[in-house]
């Protein structure tokens, strides 16, 4: 691989980051301007304080860009405990916040915090070490109990198809055998399975996705105003501005459903635009991780953010378009919320820190 090439590829993924997220900012402005202004009397609170985390955002970017990968191999055992004992955090009444249900956040000095995201960032720098020297299926299997137990506990069902989703394909990309995972891939379904079937929220939320028209005004209302959204905005969209279903009808129109307000505002054919920028990123990803030696440090660990982005996303714009239920994943980079894009933007610090290392 020539020079050129390797500044293209790092290039490349830093103003894709830089276009996803001026896309994020915008549409989180559009999405909870009708909100903001209900709650606090103007339409920027929300988008201010996105662009605050922005900014602790880029911080956490230039954290992972400047500081050696290996530094970041070290410390990823650490990394991953201190993520499963912030998620236990959730559970202390004098810290832990319940929201709809679901206990899933923590508050410390009046600051909101989703741990999920700390831990999966952990989960891939410590996965991407661990698998150098072990593609052992058992003790994966038992590494991945403790947090199922508590994403199931909180509950947090999407956070937890991401995270063993991301597990297992990492497995797969550091040279597990298919053969010795599928029957643990199985074993955990099953698991899965159960947690719907013995949870009344959860087989409702299954209720919905099949049958949305059963209760259109209780559990299918979310799903029926996306779904209402998505249509309205036709081909081309109702135009920046225009969207109808912010006004308090799709509930977490900034932050889970933004992508709803998004079709809704730019159509079908700005939505393909900005699916295909997304696909343009896992690309590049993509690239840098196939430049790499197979089996390296470096290589699992880009393999490990495109594995985690590229389910994240799957899984919100499947349920958005009603393949899949609801799961209550935030959209990567445009979705209001800090924890997300913080972590987000130090793993692609250290992912671009590897693209401009790239060596033929």
């Amino acid at each position: 691989m020539n020079r050129n090439k390797k500044v293209s590829l790092s290039t490349r993924l830093l103003i894709l980051l830089f276009v996803l997220c001026g896309l994020g900012i915008f549409f989180v402005l559009e999405s909870s301007a009708v909100e903001s202004f209900s709650r606090y009397g103007h339409q920027y609170h929300y988008v201010l304080r996105q662009l605050q985390w922005l900014g602790v955002g880029v911080l956490a970017f230039i954290v992972g860009w400047l500081t050696p990968v290996k530094f970041w191999k070290k410390l990823s055992p650490l990394f991953y405990v201190m993520g499963l004992l912030m998620m236990l955090l959730v559970f202390i009444p004098s810290i832990g916040v319940e929201i709809n249900g679901a206990r899933r956040w923590f508050v410390i000095g009046g600051i909101s915090f989703q741990p999920v995201e700390l831990f999966k960032v952990g989960l891939v720098l410590f996965f991407s070490s661990w698998l150098l020297k072990h593609q052992r299926i058992l003790p994966l299997f038992s590494s991945l109990m403790v947090p199922m137990a508590i994403l199931l506990l909180q509950p947090d069902f999407g956070s937890l198809l991401v995270v063993l989703f991301t597990a297992f394909c990492l497995y797969f990309v550091g040279g597990g055998s298919i053969k010795k995972l599928s029957p643990f891939v199985l074993g955990f379904g099953l698991i899965l399975i159960l947690a719907v079937v013995f949870s009344p929220y959860r087989v409702r939320r299954v209720q919905t996705f099949l049958n949305p028209e059963s209760d259109p005004l209780g559990a299918s209302f979310q799903i029926r105003q996306i779904t209402l959204a998505l249509g309205s905005g036709g081909l081309w969209g109702r135009g920046l501005g225009n969207s109808q279903q912010k006004y308090a009808f799709i509930p977490e129109a900034s932050s889970d459903s933004i992508f709803a307000i998004v079709a809704e505002e730019v159509g079908f054919v700005g939505s393909l635009v900005i699916i295909l920028l997304f696909m343009y990123y896992f690309y590049t990803l993509l690239q840098v991780s196939q430049s790499l030696k197979d089996g390296s440090y470096s290589q699992l660990l880009i393999s490990g953010l495109l594995i985690l982005v590229a389910g994240q996303t799957l899984l919100n714009l499947g349920a958005i378009v009603a393949l899949v239920p609801l799961t209550g994943l935030p959209l990567p980079f445009f979705s209001y919320g800090g924890s997300s894009l913080i972590s987000l933007l130090f793993l692609n610090g250290v992912g671009y820190k590897i693209a401009k290392e790239v060596k033929s």
